[in-house]
């Protein structure tokens, strides 16, 4: 398996608060029909959501975490293209990262995310989700080049990006970008996007998630 398929979720740090907890297992819920025995084994940090609950990090939640990335990283949840077709992408940005999944007829090819570059943290919103969405097709583009794909995203504007008529000149390189694909952009609610959304608001530190040219993918 290719690390950087996964580097995402493997690297993801011990989470230090309720709110971190909430977002890991937004983001393992969501895949929850592929882990057998899920509820037993989030057990330890689902404990940590209920009401009046101090938060402290045993082992056992640990282990918890620790299986919990295991399992979104293997079969039947990760698994290589099958064919052409079929193609999905999850993306999400927040004041923190950029995150996105692809997927293909149900079942995940790669997850990715990085933190926002200095120049980015000022980008208005539709702007960081339009760089999420260019971000994937990047790194990506070996699989989706040529292919038909669907862009799910929770800012609803970017549905329209092909027929706005006022573009500042990153909207119009970014645009260009675009039409070398064959991608359809949808809007999909934040609380339904959990996957991305929880990628792109992890707590990043020091570590980029993946490793990659800042030449070729400087967005």
């Amino acid at each position: 398996m290719d690390p950087a398929k996964v580097e995402a979720i493997a690297k993801w740090p011990r989470p230090t608060s309720v709110t971190e907890v909430r977002s890991f297992l937004g983001l393992a819920g969501y895949y929850r029909r592929f882990v057998e025995g899920f509820s037993s084994v989030a057990l330890p940090l689902t404990q940590l959501l209920r009401k009046g609950v101090k938060f402290t990090w045993s082992d056992d939640r640990e282990k918890s975490f620790e299986e919990l990335k295991r399992r979104l990283v293997s079969a039947p949840i990760l698994t290589l293209p099958s064919g052409s077709g079929g193609y999905q992408i999850y993306s999400d940005a927040s004041k923190k990262g950029l995150g996105c999944v692809l997927m293909q007829h149900g079942k995940v090819i790669a997850y990715a995310s990085r933190q926002l570059k200095p120049y980015e943290v000022n980008y208005p919103t539709h702007d960081l989700e339009l760089a999420a969405v260019v971000f994937a097709l990047k790194i990506w583009r070996h699989y989706l080049y040529g292919e038909t794909c669907d862009i799910f995203t929770d800012h609803k504007s970017l549905k329209y990006i092909f027929t706005q008529k006022e573009l500042n000149m990153r909207q119009r390189r970014w645009l260009e970008l675009l039409k070398d694909y064959d991608a359809n952009i949808q809007y999909h609610p934040g609380k339904a996007n959990v996957v991305a959304d929880a990628l792109s608001r992890k707590n990043f530190g020091s570590l980029a998630c993946l490793v990659l040219n800042p030449i070729l993918y400087r967005i």
